[in-house]
C-alpha cells in the first residue's frame, strides 16, 4: 500500500504550484483543474467561487389549464432565451466594432452588412417562432440589453424604420415599446429565465 501511496503523494506535490501569501495563509493552485487553495497551519482549504443560487417556492396551480399555460411559458422561454442572449452579444460586439470605424458612412455600411448577415442566418429560425414566442423574445432582449426593441431599431436603423416596425407589430397585437418588468407583469418569465440559467429547467 505504501508503495502505491508514495508515487501518488509525489505526483500531487508536483501538481501544486506555490503562490503569494494571502490573508494569513500560503496560497497554492492545484492542477490540472486549477482552483486556489489556502494553506493555514496544517490545513489546505479550497477557495472556490460558487455562483449565486436563487431558490423559488414551488408553483401552485388552481387548474389544469393554468398548469398547462405555465408549461407552455417554460417551453417558450427555453426556446427564446438563447436567442436573446445571442442578440445582446452581437449588439455589444457590433457597437465596439463600429466605434473603431472612421466615419458615419463606414458605420452605416457595416450595419447594413450586419443586417443582411443576420437576416440570412437567423431569419429562417425567427420565422419558426410562434407569435407568443416572438413577444417573449422581445421581452427577453430587453432583459439582456436593458433596451426595448423600439429603442434598438431606432438606434441602429433610424426613427422612421422603428416607427414602421412598431406599426407592423401593432397589427399583430404587439408593441416594440413594451418594457420588461421582472418584478411585476413579467415576474413569471423572470422566474423561468433564472431557472433556465441555473440549469434547473431543461
Amino acid at each position: 500500500m505504501m508503495k502505491l501511496l508514495l508515487p501518488l503523494l509525489l505526483l500531487f506535490l508536483s501538481l501544486s504550484v506555490k503562490a503569494q501569501s494571502d490573508a494569513g495563509g500560503e496560497t497554492i493552485f492545484l492542477r490540472p483543474n486549477v482552483f486556489p487553495a489556502v494553506i493555514i497551519g496544517n490545513d489546505t482549504i479550497a477557495s472556490v467561487w460558487l455562483p449565486q443560487l436563487v431558490v423559488f417556492a414551488p408553483m401552485r396551480f388552481n387548474s389544469v389549464a393554468e398548469q398547462s399555460e405555465y408549461h407552455r411559458l417554460v417551453r417558450d422561454v427555453r426556446r427564446t432565451l438563447p436567442y436573446a442572449k445571442r442578440i445582446a452579444q452581437i449588439m455589444i460586439e457590433t457597437y465596439r466594432y463600429i466605434e473603431t470605424l472612421p466615419d458615419d458612412r463606414a458605420r452605416q455600411q457595416h450595419l447594413r452588412a450586419m443586417d443582411r448577415h443576420l437576416r440570412q442566418e437567423y431569419g429562417p429560425r425567427m420565422r419558426q417562432l410562434t407569435r407568443a414566442q416572438g413577444q417573449i423574445l422581445m421581452l427577453l432582449v430587453d432583459r439582456e440589453t436593458n433596451s426595448s426593441s423600439y429603442q434598438i431599431i431606432q438606434a441602429t436603423m433610424g426613427r422612421a424604420q422603428a416607427f414602421a416596425a412598431n406599426a407592423l407589430a401593432n397589427l399583430f397585437g404587439n408593441s416594440l415599446r413594451t418594457r420588461y418588468d421582472p418584478f411585476g407583469e413579467h415576474r413569471t418569465i423572470e422566474r423561468i429565465a433564472i431557472m433556465v440559467e441555473q440549469g434547473a429547467v431543461w
